[in-house]
């Protein structure tokens, strides 16, 4: 495939910086040099990488760096050192020619995350860390590779200390089974039907153990409760100071902890307080959307890392950071149309709750945003950071400032600088005041009175 493109998105990609999603080689690297960096974007979240645009080091004149070939056979070498690889790597390329110049072809490669481990043609397997590809070394590493990939899932881990007694008898599995339309209820059976303990050696399994212990951190010598703690402050920045005494740690069975950290949750957002369209009083999210964003951090966090859910509760926002990377072939951009489950036991299994937490099976998160947008807020932001997912719910308008002062005004008759950035969650001071100025040359709004400054109050 060829593309012909102008000299200045041929200047982006000999200048753009090297990092997490793209890296650019001279056509001199070696196939295994070019499988190491392919390999590297495969087991991280994608990327892309060009071969034929020289170092800065060699060459101070971008533009100068696009150094290709004049052939597209030049490139065969590095293309079958791709398609050698095993587990086959998901990748596509073209051929890039500027405008204007004579046949000097550029390989851009595009990787695809992979839902496999992967690994070069000498058995290495490479992580991409900012502009390096790392080699990955040792059992323990690898694993965790695994499990972030969803290759493997730590709820069929066996834990040789948990007693199967305490699991049959305990009272979460007998009110699971009572609500359950089934004939044969009994607690033995049920769990080696669903392959929760050791048919063999009646070990219990993380799923056994998450699902239906009293407290599944004291049996399985790791975190894996729900933390929850809330900040008296507005500011983007963790500010320790304003940490509050309300911090609390939800250990339960899985849907116990998701239910009493709904409601705990509900609790500490009563004592955030901000300017909403309807006044001063506590802020709120959709109940939806706060239920499904806890109950994904829990059934597709990666048990495997010792670490709780932390949910932190800000005057203006909330976070939750749930511990593991996105599994499988799930990204922050495709989240809403790519389904994978790294824990396919726990989703199958709460999802038989007659008051199922996961009841929108497979279409949580795009009920998490649709009730954002009928809330009339912005939709959730979905980061990654190291080995964790990061949801943010922020009580912010998705109406435009303009829209917000007047619709403001027409219910509370006025409005000041500290109202509209409340309502819109991101504005400082200063463009507040800009806000209000660009309305008041528009003939929109006007001054109360001589007040100046953020203490000015505008009416219509």
């Amino acid at each position: 495939m060829l593309r012909e493109i102008n000299d200045v998105e041929a200047l982006h990609y000999c200048s753009e910086d090297e990092g997490d999603f793209f890296d650019r080689k001279a056509f001199e690297i070696k196939p295994a040099g070019l499988q190491k960096i392919v390999v590297a974007f495969a087991n991280s979240d994608g990327g892309d990488v060009l071969v034929g645009i020289t170092d800065e080091k060699h060459e101070p004149d971008p533009l100068r760096r696009w150094v290709g070939r004049d052939s597209r056979e030049a490139y065969n070498q590095h293309l079958e050192a791709l398609v050698s690889l095993n587990p086959t790597v998901d990748f596509k390329y073209v051929f890039l020619k500027r405008q204007m110049m004579s046949l000097t072809y550029v390989l851009k490669i595009t990787v695809s995350k992979g839902l496999q481990v992967h690994e070069t043609s000498d058995k290495i397997v490479y992580v991409r860390k900012g502009a390096q590809s790392l080699s990955v070394k040792g059992a323990a590493k690898l694993m965790e590779l695994a499990y972030a990939k969803g290759v493997m899932s730590a709820e069929d881990r066996e834990i040789e200390i948990a007693r199967i007694d305490s699991i049959e008898k305990s009272p979460a599995l007998a009110d699971y089974l009572d609500q359950l339309p089934i004939t044969n209820k009994d607690p033995l059976d049920f769990l080696l039907q669903e392959h929760l303990v050791n048919s063999d050696t009646w070990v219990p399994k993380v799923s056994s153990i998450l699902l239906f212990s009293e407290n599944p951190s004291s049996v399985i010598s790791s975190q894996c409760a729900i933390r929850i703690v809330r900040y008296d402050t507005k500011k983007d920045e963790l500010d320790r100071d304003a940490l509050t005494a309300d911090n609390f740690s939800i250990e339960a069975p899985l849907y116990l902890q998701i239910k009493k950290a709904a409601e705990k949750i509900k609790e500490m957002l009563s004592k955030c307080f901000a300017w909403t369209p309807a006044g001063y009083q506590s802020i709120s999210f959709p109940e939806e959307t706060l239920w499904e964003i806890l109950v994904n951090s829990v059934i597709h966090r990666d048990y495997s890392i010792s670490d709780n859910v932390l949910v932190s509760v800000y005057n203006n926002r909330i976070e939750v950071k749930s511990p593991g990377r996105l599994p499988g072939l799930v990204t922050v951009d495709n989240i809403l149309d790519n389904r994978a489950s790294r824990n396919p036991k726990l989703v199958r299994l709460l999802s038989k709750y007659s008051s199922m937490p996961n009841r929108d099976l497979g279409e949580g998160m795009n009920t998490a945003f649709q009730r954002m947008r009928d809330f009339g807020l912005i939709d959730p932001v979905i980061k990654q950071a190291d080995n964790y997912v990061i949801v943010t719910l922020h009580y912010r308008s998705n109406k435009n400032p303009e829209n917000l002062v007047l619709d403001f005004i027409d219910a509370h008759d006025s409005i000041n600088n500290a109202q509209l950035r409340d309502l819109t969650g991101v504005l400082s001071s200063e463009q507040a005041t800009t806000v209000f100025a660009a309305m008041r040359d528009k003939g929109l709004i006007r001054k109360f009175d001589d007040s100046t400054g953020t203490k000015a109050r505008w009416i219509k």
